[in-house]
C-alpha cells in the first residue's frame, strides 16, 4: 500500500468488529495504521497533520492528550508519530487509539511496523491521559519504539527491525485507521492537541523544510483538519466521520 493505492469499500460491520474486540496485547488483525492514502497535494483520505519529506529521518517525537471520544456508531481515530508513509512503502510508528465499538469508547496504546500487523499494549488509557512517543532508528535497520503516559505511570519501548525501511518522510498524524476494505469511520475526536513536534531533534516550524500539512479529505468531504505549526505545536480537529 503505497501513497497512491486506492481504497476499496468499507468492511462489513463483522469485520469491523472483530478489529474491536481485538485482545489488548495482542495483534489486531484486522485494523491498521498504514501509509498515507491517495496522497493529492496536501489531502489524503486517511491521514491529517504534518509530514515532513525530501531528506533522511531517524528520529520524530511529539506530545500529546488522548481525546474523548463521542461515540454514536463504531468508528476509530488513532494519534501516532512514525517514520515513513508518504513516499515509501512501510511505516514505524507508535500510538494511541480513540475507538468506538457502538456507543462505547475503548482506548489503548500500540505500535506498528507495517506492513507487519500491529500490537496493542496492555497498559491502562483512558480519555484525558498526557502521552509522549519518540520513534527512533540507528539507519541500518534497528528501531526503537517509545511511549509513555504520564498520567497513568508507565512506559513501553520495543526494539523491532526493518532493513527495507526508506526513512524517507517523518510524520505526526491524526488518522482514520484501515482494514482490508479500506478506510473506516473516523470516530468524532473533537479536537486532539499535538505538542513538542520535532524530527531528526529539530522542533517543527513553518519554515522547516520538506514540511506539509495534511487534511483528511474523502471527495469534497473534509474529515479532519489540522491548525498552522506553532513552534512544535499544533491541533487536528474532527470535522467528519
Amino acid at each position: 500500500m503505497s501513497r497512491r493505492y486506492v481504497c476499496g469499500a468499507l468492511v462489513g460491520v463483522l469485520a469491523v468488529a472483530a478489529a474491536l474486540s481485538a485482545t489488548a496485547g495482542g495483534t489486531t488483525a484486522s485494523l491498521r495504521h498504514g501509509p498515507i492514502h491517495m496522497r493529492t497535494n496536501s489531502t489524503s483520505t486517511n491521514w491529517s497533520g504534518y509530514a515532513v519529506t525530501g531528506g533522511r529521518y531517524t528520529k520524530v517525537s511529539s506530545s500529546w492528550t488522548v481525546p474523548a471520544v463521542s461515540c454514536s456508531g463504531t468508528a476509530y481515530s488513532s494519534f501516532w508519530v512514525g517514520l515513513d508513509g508518504d513516499t515509501s512503502n512501510t511505516v514505524e510508528q507508535t500510538g494511541t487509539d480513540s475507538d468506538c465499538s457502538g456507543s462505547t469508547p475503548q482506548y489503548y496504546a500500540w505500535y506498528e511496523m507495517y506492513p507487519k500487523f500491529p500490537s496493542n499494549y496492555r497498559n491502562t488509557v483512558k480519555a484525558g491521559d498526557k502521552m509522549s512517543a519518540t520513534v527512533s532508528t540507528n539507519g541500518s535497520g534497528s528501531f526503537t519504539l517509545t511511549i509513555s503516559d504520564t498520567t497513568q505511570g508507565w512506559t513501553q519501548t520495543t526494539n523491532a527491525r526493518l532493513k527495507s525501511a526508506k526513512l524517507a518522510s517523518a510524520e505526526v498524524i491524526a488518522e482514520a485507521p484501515s482494514s482490508s476494505g479500506g478506510v473506516l469511520p473516523l470516530a468524532n475526536f473533537g479536537s486532539v492537541g499535538f505538542s513538542g513536534a520535532t524530527v531528526n531533534g529539530s522542533v517543527l516550524t513553518n519554515s522547516t523544510p520538506g514540511l506539509d500539512a495534511i487534511t483528511m479529505q474523502s471527495g469534497s468531504t473534509v474529515k479532519a483538519q489540522p491548525s498552522s505549526m506553532n513552534n512544535g505545536s499544533f491541533s487536528v480537529a474532527w470535522k467528519h466521520s
